[in-house]
């Protein structure tokens, strides 16, 4: 599944630079995930990135995009080009 920002969100900045995949963006109240970019950094690190700075706590799965491993290591290979290790 791709991450999702809930409205506990704080703005507080931390969660945009960790995002290997360039998935998160200020949106127009709170930050938001592109689901399409989000591979809950599968290729990059063992654990989403964004969950462990995030000090409120309000970075859950995205219900609505549910996604097995082996899709999230598709779309990490369609977005940057590398073939897993």
């Amino acid at each position: 599944m791709s991450l999702i920002i809930t409205d506990e969100c704080i703005n507080c900045d931390v969660c945009e630079p960790e995002c290997p995949n360039e998935a998160i963006s200020q949106g127009e109240e709170i930050y938001q995930i592109d689901p399409n970019k989000c591979t809950e950094c599968v290729g990059h690190y063992d654990e989403p990135q964004c969950v462990q700075v995030c000090p409120v706590d309000c970075i859950p799965k995205d219900e609505n995009h549910v996604e097995t491993q082996e899709m999230l290591w598709t779309k990490y290979e369609k977005l940057t080009g590398n073939k897993r290790a």
